[in-house]
């Protein structure tokens, strides 16, 4: 698995591409049976899942390695890449491109304490220092 430059374009993935993709970043390699075999009941067709693992590869977001007549599929695109792209999406398609926006109306949403919110900033924090971190190695 391959992290993205910021050059590389994600695009959005159907409900069905995205269920896909979060059973395939859990078992890191796959089959489709074995894919197939994770879903909740009623499970989708294998083809319905070899079809979406094609779609997902022309995206970009897998590859396979061939063995004999079996493919073993595997994310191109880390879980983290796509939550980034995601999250930066929903910041700026819902708060105008505004994190305190989008973390007042979390807030206000779920009800948090002054200490839950701090707890956030804390956290924020730590995740920025570590960032720091690994940037000055």
């Amino acid at each position: 698995m391959y992290e993205l430059n910021t050059n590389d374009m994600i695009r959005d993935l159907t409900k069905a591409e995205e269920q896909v993709m979060q059973i395939l970043w859990n078992m890191n390699e796959s089959i489709v049976r074995d894919l197939v075999e994770q879903f909740p009941d009623p499970k989708p067709a294998y083809n319905t899942v070899s079809t979406v693992l094609r779609v997902l590869e022309k995206k970009d977001f897998v590859d396979h390695k061939a063995y004999g007549t079996t493919y073993v599929y595997f994310p191109k695109v880390s879980k983290e890449e796509y939550s980034k792209f995601q999250f930066t999406n929903l910041i700026k398609n819902y708060f105008n491109g505004s994190f305190p926006k989008m973390a007042a109306f979390f807030a206000k949403e779920n009800n948090l304490t002054i200490q839950e919110l701090e707890e956030m900033m804390d956290m924020a924090k730590d995740e920025m220092k570590n960032e720091d971190e690994k940037s000055e190695l």
